[in-house]
């Protein structure tokens, strides 16, 4: 094996300059790192010049063994498309007098799903390789005139690391579902108590009764005249709400022709006609529910699409775990549970300050449900500047109650176990005025 000291870090400032088999060796099994779509993201203008989200890849090199690490890492210069909400932070440097942007931002862009982020080939030394990726990724940071990094929706394998290094860690909730092995939906729905599995009965039943039908196409299925209604669909949901959609017509092109295995798409019908969609990815073991959009208003008919049908694709296929997206305690009534999400935050200028913030534990947990002070200020700046959340069709806006991941476990049948809350650091412009 070789010696760290032989290791080198280079910058990348498109993926299209590294070998797609070298980096998928690195990706494992998450559709959204894999070479094809970060690259997709790259072709088809989704980021890159004239974008707020420029990659600055860094990859860990030896000369003998070749890429043994990497790090997803984009130069951002606002906070759109993150679905981790830093704008009180923002403001905080305003009027401070300081500059927020540009920041870096370790993160598939647009996608607020979990998953490695400290990529690391099986043969290195994962020590070795981090330190190295962390150790440039800082250097940049102090290069660019960054205020701060920030590692969004890591694995837990990534959390020990980012916090070793002195990042912050940031506590979330997202609702996902999990397969018990079930053999049918129906099994599926045995778990339920008698109201809530009549409830989702009559849901799906609703939808039988309208005459919609559902098709479960992979990515090379659709015709072109599919794709071009899946994707106006699919722009509806943000432009109801006065936004351009975040993907183009092209990338999904792109990703159909390079990556048909990782997508399905449900298509539902109503009089032969395409009325709506929902637009998943998936590896081995996880679904992932990105996109949704429709043409017309069915009752439940975004429950069917975005959850019922992903969830029998799981069973059909013994796919373990469905993350539809983001928001949602409606979920929880369909199966769903409270799961704990996380973001790494490495920001000098706080930590230099932090015998100033108050915490009840030490300053490496931040709970986004404090409601005083800049906390405040989160929820209206979020919902000032609320993006699409395009998993659910819903505003992108932070978690009404952080803490329930944690202070709460729920099951089907509406039970809750309670366990202790996380501590709080509440950050605002003064701390910064003591720099």
């Amino acid at each position: 094996m070789s010696s760290e000291f032989s290791y080198r870090v280079q910058r990348i400032t498109s993926l299209e300059q590294v070998p797609a088999e070298s980096w998928n060796a690195l990706a494992d099994d998450d559709p959204f790192l894999r070479h094809e779509f970060l690259v997709a993201l790259e072709r088809t203008g989704c980021v890159g010049p004239s974008t707020a989200w420029q990659p600055a890849h860094l990859v860990v090199e030896d000369e003998t063994q070749g890429i043994l690490g990497g790090l997803p890492l984009y130069i951002k210069y606002d906070s759109r498309g993150e679905f981790v909400f830093d704008w009180s932070w923002a403001d905080a440097f305003e009027r401070a007098g300081r500059s927020y942007y540009p920041k870096l931002v370790c993160a598939v862009p647009f996608t607020p799903a979990t998953g490695p982020r400290l990529l690391v080939n099986a043969s290195a030394d994962r020590k070795a390789v981090t330190g190295k990726l962390l150790d440039a990724a800082a250097r940049l940071a102090s290069e660019i005139g960054a205020s701060s990094i920030h590692a969004l929706f890591p694995q837990r394998a990534d959390c020990t690391d980012f916090a070793d290094a002195g990042y912050m860690a940031r506590k979330s909730c997202q609702f996902h579902w999990h397969n018990a092995g079930y053999a049918s939906f129906a099994e599926f729905l045995a778990t339920f108590s008698s109201a809530k599995r009549k409830k989702v009965r009559r849901e799906r039943r609703r939808i039988d009764e309208a005459g919609i039908r559902f098709d479960r196409l992979a990515g090379d299925e659709p015709s072109p005249a599919q794709w071009d209604a899946i994707f106006d669909f699919y722009s509806r949901t943000f432009l109801r709400r006065g936004r351009a959609p975040y993907l183009n017509r092209d990338l999904f092109d792109e990703v159909a022709r390079t990556m048909p295995q990782n997508l399905v798409i449900m298509l539902a019908h109503y009089d032969r006609q395409p009325i709506a969609t929902a637009i998943c990815f998936h590896g081995n073991d996880t679904l992932y529910g990105r996109y949704w959009g429709s043409l017309a208003d069915f009752h439940s008919l975004h429950f069917e699409a975005c959850y019922y049908q992903g969830i029998e694709f799981c069973i059909e296929q013994g796919i373990q775990t469905f993350e539809p997206g983001t928001q949602g305690e409606h979920k929880i009534s369909r199966g769903f549970r409270p799961t704990a999400t996380w973001s790494y935050h490495w920001m000098p200028i706080f930590a230099r300050q932090s015998t100033n913030i108050s915490t009840a534990r030490p300053a490496t947990s931040i709970n986004t449900s404090t409601s005083s002070g800049i906390t405040s200020r989160i929820a209206a700046a979020s919902d000032e500047r609320a993006d699409v959340d395009s998993g659910i069709g819903a505003a992108e806006r932070p978690a009404r109650s952080v803490e329930s991941a944690d202070s709460a476990q729920w099951t089907p049948r509406g039970r809750r176990q309670f366990t202790p809350r996380v501590a709080h650091i509440c950050v605002s412009a003064r701390h910064l005025s003591l720099v």
